[in-house]
């Protein structure tokens, strides 16, 4: 049995005029996802590549530190296909204090993002559910400050909103009329709840991801959190039990492979394309994510042998080295501050650690510097700072 559609059309008026919106078919999709497509082999794929993520980061000496790094990697990545500018050393330095050389609406976007999947993780383990109720407390926090301040933070949509064009007549997409929001969402909530309809997890995400993105229940912010509900699926299921796969590094080099997809099951029904371009992604990101905590691992250790090497500086130039590790980029006072060691004894410390060409000054200030341990960085925030694809 093929599919035509994964919805029906509305005629509702928008923008001041009669438009046809798209209203999605509850999930999961009739008939059922042909595992026959290809699917078998990419899931088995994905979810061992993810085993390997959750492997390789048991034993990490503080699988804390990597995952810092890579919420906040998936929250820069996330944000740029949004089109801001920022890049993982951008937001660093604002969380440092510093000023980037970026548009300061770009910095609080992504910094919003960072806030909003961390409160999702932590309610999560706080054995909160994942429900449009943590999603509307998401959003609150994704729009709390910045352009999408007046965006109506928290709240469903009780507009017609529409993707692509100038008005909703001549959009590429109209989602949902406002009066089929709720109870779209909440179709979408049993779905991520049901435990008798047999799918993986991974799958599910999947399928989540698209039809949140088609219902579009808020006025802005809906891009960030339906990639948010991604890593908050997989989080819950354990598969990895931290939030490290930066999926939106996927859709960012396959821009235009991931909109056109988006846009294609709601004409054709073809969940197989999506859900293979899906996994293929999980597979990729994953293996890379695992490539690079071995890659920091080692740079950290490597770098702590190098400064243990220095005789009796190395103890203060140590602490002051794992201070970094944690924040990579940061002030005198702050790594004073985690390290308990005087102002000048952490001046001197990086000083060391300059000549060992370790950390740089990114600032070029006699007062206020700020510090970069360089290599490590270069490392967390592989393809963050690529041109789009």
């Amino acid at each position: 049995m093929r599919r035509e559609s994964t919805g029906t059309y509305e005629v509702t008026a928008g923008g001041g005029e009669t438009v046809r919106a798209f209203v999605p078919l509850p999930l999961p999709p009739v008939p059922e996802v042909r595992s026959q497509e290809g699917l078998g082999r990419l899931l088995e794929a994905a979810t061992a590549a993810l085993g390997r993520l959750d492997a390789v980061t048991e034993l990490l000496p503080d699988a804390t530190v990597f995952v810092y790094g890579y919420v906040r990697k998936e929250a820069v990545l996330s944000s740029q296909i949004e089109g801001t500018q920022s890049s993982l050393a951008d937001l660093m330095l604002h969380e440092a204090g510093g000023s980037p050389d970026v548009p300061f609406s770009d910095i609080i976007e992504t910094s919003n993002a960072v806030v909003a999947l961390n409160h999702g993780v932590e309610r999560l383990r706080g054995g909160f559910p994942l429900s449009n109720r943590l999603m509307r407390e998401m959003h609150a926090r994704l729009l709390a400050s910045g352009r999408g301040a007046a965006m109506l933070p928290g709240e469903f949509r009780r507009s017609q909103n529409w993707i692509g064009g100038s008005r909703p007549g001549n959009a590429a997409f109209v989602p949902p009329p406002p009066n089929h929001v709720q109870d779209c969402m909440a179709d979408l909530e049993r779905f991520i709840h049901a435990t008798d309809d047999g799918l993986p997890v991974l799958i599910k995400a999947g399928l989540a991801h698209v039809q949140f993105e088609t219902i579009h229940p808020f006025l802005d912010g809906n891009g960030r959190l339906g990639r948010l509900l991604i890593t908050l699926m997989l989080c819950d299921a354990g598969l990895p039990r931290e939030p490290l796969l930066y999926l939106s590094l996927h859709f960012k080099r396959n821009r235009s492979a991931y909109y056109q997809l988006l846009n294609d099951i709601r004409h054709t029904g073809d969940w197989e394309a999506w859900l293979r371009f899906f996994l293929e992604g999980v597979r990729e990101v994953a293996e890379g994510a695992v490539a690079t905590a071995r890659s920091a691992s080692e740079t950290i250790r490597d770098d702590r042998s190098r400064i243990g090497r220095q005789g009796r500086r190395a103890g203060s130039a140590l602490r002051v080295h794992q201070a970094l590790v944690e924040r990579p980029v940061g002030r005198i006072g702050g790594f004073a501050a985690r390290t308990g060691l005087s102002a000048p004894t952490v001046a001197a410390a990086l000083r060391l650690l300059e000549r060992l060409d370790i950390v740089r000054e990114i600032t070029g200030r006699q007062r206020g510097k700020v510090f970069r341990y360089e290599r490590y960085l270069a490392v967390l925030r592989e393809g963050t700072e690529e041109p789009p694809g």
